[in-house]
């Protein structure tokens, strides 16, 4: 069967999975979602729409899930209530309370696509995707925080054993506390074969240790753009090696990608992804990268 698989980060973008915001996130509660001073829902659709149009240009078919005023403002960060593989599906469970209903929505988008389950993550198990990053074909790593535990990434290890899958854990630092997000990928994001863009002083150590032994290079961001942005600069979807894009309005983290070789696309997004916490790779849930 066509159509799935991804256990890489960064080859061409062919399918995803994405959510269309609307009634949900325009009725959305700052304070209860924990949304910044520079959310406006109005103008977080706006934004979106030209992400899409972004991913669209590039060739990449997206199955949309549609917002239909569920009241699950965050279910447009599709990345993290599931995991692909090249079997199918990996149904994940949220660490993030407010964001429990999700996975059935990914999992029913998956059956009506003809995607295999693999299998779902129970409780007290939570693994969120942002936390998940495939090293390799057969190595995946995971980020132990705030939004991952022990169990959820037991269960995962075991649910991809078949598939000839190691888990690699790594613990990742609290940094601002328990109501936000630092997942894995919010200090790594691959650029290319190789290549990955990382904000170091918060990566485990053993992490940054056995990407470098790997012979990754690793493309360090400016620090304050991290600071300024919540780390959103970090935050960037590869739509194909070395072709990405990302949150406008960090110049810096925009440069050190282009002098590594990269072509990037920039879209405004201090609506959506800066006061939301989520930047474009947070938006999609690749289905099919080749």
């Amino acid at each position: 069967m066509s159509g799935f698989g991804s256990q890489e980060m960064s080859r061409h973008l062919k399918r995803v999975l994405m959510r269309r915001p609307g009634a949900s996130l325009l009725q959305a509660d700052p304070a209860k979602w924990h949304y910044g001073p520079t959310f406006n829902g109005e103008k977080a659709l706006r934004q979106y729409a030209e992400f899409a149009r972004l991913v669209e240009k590039s060739g990449t078919e997206i199955l949309w899930l549609e917002d239909k005023g569920d009241g699950l403002s965050d279910a447009m960060f599709t990345h993290d209530p599931s995991l692909m593989t090249d079997q199918g599906a990996l149904i994940l469970n949220m660490g993030k309370a407010l964001r429990k209903g999700e996975p059935s929505l990914h999992e029913a988008a998956y059956r009506e696509a003809g995607i295999p389950i693999l299998g779902r993550l129970k409780e007290p198990g939570t693994v969120e995707g942002g936390d998940c990053i495939w090293v390799d074909a057969k190595t995946l790593a995971i980020g132990r925080g705030v939004r991952s535990n022990q169990h959820g990434i037991d269960q995962v290890a075991e649910i991809l054993k078949p598939l000839g899958v190691t888990v690699l854990t790594f613990d990742l630092p609290l940094w601002a506390g328990e109501a936000a997000c630092l997942h894995l990928m919010s200090v790594m994001s691959p650029l290319g074969d190789k290549l990955a863009l990382v904000h170091a002083p918060l990566m485990p150590a053993a992490f940054y240790l056995m990407l470098r032994d790997r012979g990754i290079t690793l493309v360090h961001a400016p620090e304050d753009e991290f600071a300024a942005s919540a780390g959103l600069n970090l935050n960037v979807l590869p739509l194909s090696p070395k072709k990405v894009i990302a949150v406008a309005g960090f110049p810096g983290t925009k440069a050190v990608m282009e002098a590594a070789g990269c072509e990037v696309e920039t879209f405004e997004a201090d609506a959506l992804c800066i006061a939301c916490e989520g930047g474009p790779t947070c938006l999609t849930r690749p289905v099919w990268r080749g």
